[in-house]
């Protein structure tokens, strides 16, 4: 787990919360979670995956853990998840893309509403968290893939550098983090280090 030391009081409760979150899931059979129908979720072939349906209410999980809510969870700003209706809080760490990018742009338009998702469970221990790849407000008849960020943030800004590669190569905000932290997040000096003895 990253260090949190350095980041203001807000960003090290979220830390905090998020490792307490992807315990309470860790803990909790996904056949106890996920809903009656089959899923259609694609194999990505990760660890411990298991396909599942599941049903809750999209929910920022700061404002769940802490009780600190801002208006439209967050409005993008805040990491989201899935409230069952028993009370458990499922981590949405991922969509439907085979990049590195999240699924709060796929579950911010339902905000407070109640979804069904297909994805996978993945991971063991304390590292049990959700891949969202198909979403729908409960009770709508069609599914939405859920490949929203690029297209997102291909129109947002600072815009990206020009030129060919990933988005993430290509982002000022990951290379002024990068150049500040380091690509471990612990510093350059650390970065060098882990350089070395690879």
């Amino acid at each position: 787990m990253m260090p949190v030391s350095g980041h203001p009081p807000s960003m090290r409760l979220f830390c905090g919360s998020a490792l307490l979150l992807t315990i309470l899931a860790a803990t909790t059979p996904v056949s106890s979670i996920a809903t009656a129908g089959e899923s259609k979720a694609k194999s990505w072939g990760l660890n411990d995956e298991e396909a599942a349906v599941v049903e809750g209410k999209v929910v920022d999980l700061l404002c769940e853990l802490s009780g600190d809510c801002p208006t439209d969870c967050g409005n993008g700003d805040r990491q989201l998840g899935a409230l069952t209706n028993d009370d458990r809080l499922i981590a949405i760490s991922k969509n439907g893309q085979p990049a590195f990018n999240g699924a709060v742009s796929d579950l911010l338009p339902y905000c407070g509403k109640v979804v069904e998702m297909d994805g996978l469970f993945t991971g063991q221990g304390s590292a049990r968290v959700y891949q969202v790849q198909l979403i729908r407000e409960k009770g709508a008849a069609d599914w939405s893939k859920a490949n929203l960020w690029t297209e997102i943030r291909a129109h947002s800004q600072p815009p990206l550098l020009p030129g060919d590669g990933p988005w993430f190569r290509r982002d000022p905000r990951v290379l002024e983090r990068i150049e500040r932290d380091g690509y471990l997040g612990l510093g350059k000096e650390t970065d060098a280090e882990f350089i070395a003895e690879w």
